[in-house]
């Protein structure tokens, strides 16, 4: 059996920047890196409601 973390770490996108300022290329990403995220608005707008309700319950 293949070890999963060869497959994780050899396709890592360019990054730019040195130490704490360092991160991946937004140029660079696309699909296959899991940049794609449509229902983000809908997780968001259910998350604030969940706060909403428990903020009220105090």
């Amino acid at each position: 059996m293949s070890d999963p973390l060869d497959k994780a770490t050899s396709k890592a996108p360019p990054t730019l920047g040195e130490g704490c300022v360092r991160r991946y290329d937004p140029d660079a990403l696309g699909d296959e890196d899991g940049t794609d995220f449509p229902d983000a608005a809908e997780l968001w707008r259910q998350l604030q409601e969940q706060q909403e309700r428990t903020s009220g319950q105090e």
